[in-house]
C-alpha cells in the first residue's frame, strides 16, 4: 500500500506557504514562495511542487489538501468584484443608505462613509411580504422580474444580492425569486440572504449577502482554475478550504458561500495557537501571527481562540467601529493590522515617521529583494539592525540586497529626519512594534482581559523576530516559538477540524420557550449543517456544538450560552437562565433582577474530532548552550551596538538554554532572544522564551 501524506497551501499577501505532513503527524517539509498575484496558483504550485521533490513524494500519494486564501479579504478590500445589485423588499429600497442611523464619529464633519459596494442606482425592491414569524403577509409579484432583468442587464450586472424582509423565518420567496431570474438570465451569480445569513438585523444580513455575492463569481472561477491544475497534475484526492471559522469545507460549499473564506489564513495560524496552547496546558494566550503584509493577534482561552459572529471589512477610518461594511458569519475573533515585514515606511509632511499599513507585497517587495523595490520596509529595517542573514533569507533562494536597503533607507527616511541609517532602521522598528503591541492592548481591552498574565505563542515569517520586542510591550514575558514558525497557519490548516456552522433567528423569550418547537427547530439545523460536513468527510462520529444567543429584553446584543448535548427539556429553562446570568455578572458585574430574557439566534456547529497529545517541556534551566560565532546587531533596548550569538534551531537539543542576545536561525525565520530574555528547548523542538534581566555586551 501506497503511504499517504497531507498537503496544505496557505496563500497570503507576500508570500504563499506549502507544507507536508506524513501520517504519524510530522511535517517532513515546508516552502515558502513568492505569491503571484496574477495568478496565485501558479505560486501555490510552485511552493507544492518544491515539497513534493524535497520529501521525494509523487502528488498522487496525497490523500488530504487543505487550502486557505486572502484572496476573498483582498478582493473585498481593493474592492476587486463584481457589478453587484440588490434587490430588497418594496419600501425598503433605502436599507443600505440608512444603516445604522447614526455615524461612527458624529463630530467628523469631513466623514468618509464606508463603502458597501451597491449604490442606490443598483438597489431594486420588489413586491412582497413576509412576517418576523414567517407568514405570508403579502405574495411576492414575480412579474416584476422582467423589468428586474432589463435593468440589470442595462447596468451590466455580474451577480445579485436578495435580501428580502425576515427571509430568515420564510426563505420561499427568496428561493421563487432566484428561480425566476435564473429562469431569465441562466448566467447570474445569485446570493439569497436565506442562505449567507439567516439571521435579524436587515442591514448586517443585506451587507453580507452582497458582500458574498460581490465576489462568488471570481472565487468560483479562482477555485475551478485551481482545481483543475492541481488535478491534471495528478492530484487525486479533493481539495478543503479552510474557513474563517477554523474549520475546514468543500471546495462546492466555499464557492456558494465564499464569504466564509474571508481571513481564512489567519484562522489557520488561531488555529495552531490553540492546539499547542492545549499541548503545553496554557489556559491564557496571545496568538501572535506576523507574515509579509499583516499582523493577527487573537485571545485563546481554556485552548478555544475566541470567537464572534460579525467583524467588519475595509474601514473607513483605521480601528474606528462601524467604520467599515459589517459581515455576519461564524469568525474566529482576532485584530489585523497593516503591519508586515513589508509594510512600507515613510515621512509625512510633517516630519512624522509612519509604518505601514501599505505593504511593498511580493512584487516588487523590500529594497532589499532586489527586484525593483525602492521603498524602506519593516524588512529593510530587519537588516539594517545586523537581524537578518542576507544569505539566509527565505531558504537561500532570495538573498537579500544590504546596498539597496541602505539606499532606501537614506532616501526616505534617513535624509528627511536628518538620522543614521541604524538610527532610522530603529525608528522603524520602535514604530511597527508599538502599533502591534497597542493593538494586542486595545484587543484585549475591548474583550475585558488582561495580557500580562497570557503566553504569547509567536509564528509567521516575521513572528519570531519581532516578538520578545512586542511582548516587552505589552507586558507579556513568556513566549513560545514552534517548530516551523514561518508557515504556521498552513500548520494550522493540517490540525482544523472539517465543520460547519449554521447560526439562525427563532425568536422567543425564555418563559414562553416551546422546547419542542425548538428541538424540531435545532435538529433541522443540525441536519443541514451534518449535510455539508459529510460532503468532506467519511468520519462517523461527529461533535456537535449548540448555543443560544440570549439577552435582556430590549437589550441590543446577545450572550453565547452553551446548550446541552440533548434533547432539552422544560427544566432547562431555569438552567438557562442560571447560566445566561452567571455569563452576564461576570462580563457586567452584576445581572439585572426582574428583567425577562429574550433568545434572538441559535448557533449549531457540526464538527468532526481532533486529537492533540499532551506535551512534556524540556527542561527550562541547565545545559547552557553558547556559541563562538556573534555578528554585531543594533540592541533592540538600547539602540547601541552588541554581540549577539548566532545559533541555528537545528542543531539545539531538548533541554539546552539560550541567554541573549542571541539570534537563533534556521531556513525560513529567525528567533531574536533580545538582550533582556533567555530562551530554552523543549523536548517537542519548541522555543521557550522567558524575561530575564538584560546582559548587554556593548560591541
Amino acid at each position: 500500500m501506497s503511504a499517504s501524506y497531507q498537503l496544505a497551501v496557505d496563500i497570503g499577501g507576500t508570500f504563499t506557504d506549502s507544507v507536508l505532513m506524513n501520517r504519524l503527524g510530522e511535517i517532513i517539509a515546508s516552502s515558502k514562495t513568492p505569491t503571484t498575484h496574477s495568478n496565485p496558483t501558479e505560486g501555490a504550485w510552485n511552493g507544492v511542487d518544491r515539497v513534493l521533490q524535497e520529501a521525494q513524494v509523487t502528488i498522487d500519494n496525497i490523500d488530504r489538501f487543505i487550502h486557505g486564501t486572502t484572496l476573498a479579504t483582498n478582493a473585498l478590500i481593493e474592492r476587486r468584484g463584481a457589478t453587484v445589485a440588490s434587490i430588497s423588499t418594496e419600501g425598503f429600497r433605502d436599507t443600505l443608505e440608512i444603516a445604522y442611523e447614526r455615524r461612527y464619529d458624529q463630530y467628523d464633519v469631513m466623514i468618509d462613509k464606508p463603502d458597501l459596494i451597491v449604490p442606490r442606482s443598483r438597489s431594486y425592491t420588489i413586491p412582497e411580504r413576509v412576517t418576523w414569524q414567517g407568514s405570508v403577509l403579502k405574495p411576492i409579484d414575480l412579474s416584476a422580474v422582467a423589468n428586474l432583468v432589463a435593468e440589470f442587464k442595462k447596468n451590466q450586472v455580474d451577480a445579485v444580492a436578495v435580501c428580502l424582509l425576515h427571509a430568515y423565518a420564510n426563505p420561499k420567496h427568496e428561493q421563487m425569486l432566484k428561480r425566476a431570474l435564473l429562469e431569465s438570465n441562466p448566467d447570474l451569480s445569485i446570493s439569497l440572504s436565506s442562505d449567507v445569513s439567516p439571521e435579524a438585523r436587515e442591514f448586517d444580513r443585506l451587507c453580507t449577502t452582497i458582500a458574498n455575492a460581490y465576489i462568488q463569481p471570481m472565487m468560483a472561477g479562482y477555485l475551478e482554475h485551481f482545481a483543475g491544475h492541481f488535478k491534471s497534475a495528478g492530484m487525486r484526492c479533493p481539495i478543503l478550504m479552510i474557513t474563517a471559522s477554523g474549520g475546514m469545507t468543500t471546495l462546492d460549499t466555499a464557492a456558494r458561500l465564499p464569504i466564509r473564506l474571508v481571513e481564512s489564513g489567519p484562522a489557520g495560524g488561531a488555529v495552531l495557537a490553540a492546539q499547542m496552547a492545549k499541548q503545553l496546558g496554557a489556559e491564557s494566550v496571545l496568538s501572535f501571527d506576523m507574515g509579509g503584509t499583516t499582523a493577527k493577534l487573537c485571545l485563546i482561552d481554556q485552548y478555544r481562540p475566541q470567537r464572534s459572529r460579525k467583524f467588519e471589512i475595509a474601514r473607513a477610518a483605521r480601528f474606528v467601529k462601524g467604520s467599515g461594511m459589517p459581515v455576519r458569519i461564524p469568525v474566529l475573533e482576532m485584530i489585523e493590522i497593516g503591519a508586515g515585514g513589508g509594510s512600507i515606511a515613510s515621512v509625512d509632511s510633517l516630519g512624522r515617521l509612519q509604518v505601514g499599513p501599505q505593504s511593498a507585497g511580493s512584487e516588487p517587495g523590500p529594497a532589499a529583494y532586489g527586484k525593483g523595490g525602492t521603498k524602506a520596509t519593516v524588512t529593510d529595517a530587519d537588516l539594517a539592525l545586523g537581524l537578518l542573514d542576507a544569505s539566509l533569507f527565505a531558504e537561500g533562494r532570495l538573498p537579500l540586497q544590504p546596498q539597496a536597503t541602505a539606499q532606501a533607507i537614506t532616501q526616505h527616511i534617513a535624509e528627511p529626519l536628518g538620522l543614521s541609517v541604524e538610527q532610522a532602521a530603529m525608528g522603524v522598528s520602535e514604530i511597527v512594534n508599538e502599533n502591534m503591541a497597542n493593538a494586542a492592548r486595545m484587543h484585549a481591552v475591548e474583550s475585558g482581559k488582561d495580557l500580562g498574565a497570557r503566553l504569547m505563542i509567536a509564528f509567521g515569517g516575521n513572528g519570531p523576530l519581532h516578538a520578545t520586542r512586542v511582548a516587552r510591550r505589552a507586558g507579556i514575558k513568556r513566549i513560545i516559538i514552534p517548530p516551523d514558525p514561518s508557515v504556521g497557519s498552513a500548520v494550522g490548516f493540517l490540525h482544523a477540524p472539517v465543520s460547519f456552522e449554521i447560526v439562525k433567528s427563532y425568536y422567543t423569550l425564555l418563559r414562553e420557550l416551546n422546547v419542542d418547537v425548538l428541538n424540531d427547530f435545532l435538529q433541522q439545523l443540525t441536519g443541514e449543517a451534518t449535510g455539508v460536513v459529510k460532503l468532506a468527510t467519511t468520519a462517523e462520529a461527529l461533535n456537535h456544538r449548540r448555543t443560544a444567543f440570549m439577552r435582556y429584553k430590549g437589550q441590543g446584543h446577545e450572550i453565547e450560552i452553551e446548550l446541552p448535548e440533548r434533547l432539552l427539556h422544560s427544566d432547562d429553562k431555569t438552567n438557562l437562565q442560571n447560566r445566561f446570568e452567571q455569563e452576564y455578572q461576570k462580563q457586567f458585574s452584576r445581572p439585572v433582577p426582574g428583567m425577562q430574557i429574550e433568545i434572538l439566534n441559535w448557533g449549531v456547529s457540526v464538527s468532526t474530532p481532533v486529537k492533540t497529545a499532551a506535551l512534556q517541556p524540556g527542561e527550562s534551566v541547565g545545559n547552557r548552550v553558547s556559541s563562538n560565532s556573534t555578528r554585531t546587531i543594533t540592541c533592540d533596548m538600547s539602540g547601541k551596538s552588541i554581540q549577539a550569538q548566532l545559533l541555528h534551531r537545528a542543531d539545539l537539543p531538548a533541554g539546552a538554554v539560550i541567554h541573549g542576545p542571541a539570534l537563533i536561525q534556521e531556513s525560513q525565520t529567525t528567533t531574536l532572544v533580545s538582550a533582556d530574555f533567555s530562551a530554552s528547548i523543549d523536548t517537542a523542538g519548541n522555543i521557550h522564551l522567558q524575561r530575564t534581566e538584560p546582559k548587554v555586551t556593548v560591541a
